[in-house]
């Protein structure tokens, strides 16, 4: 069994991205797989991206919806 909360490598760890779902700018703190819901005993799993905004806030979003922002 794997842990529902496994931390993972990306190419923008730590770097300055850009949520294109709601236009926020930050730093990309982390990703994780993350357990979303269980379907019929059967976990169903998402990647999350965690990102830190300039207030020192976090966001999070799907890791689909993150780009590199200068």
């Amino acid at each position: 069994m794997s842990d529902p909360f496994e931390h993972l490598d990306h190419p923008l760890l730590h770097q300055q991205v850009r949520d294109i779902a709601s236009g926020t700018h930050g730093k990309l703190m982390a990703v994780v797989r993350e357990e979303v819901r269980r379907v019929c005993g059967d976990p169903e799993y998402a990647r999350i991206a965690y990102i830190r905004m300039p207030s020192g806030r976090e966001l999070t979003t799907a890791i689909r919806n993150i780009e590199a922002s200068g």
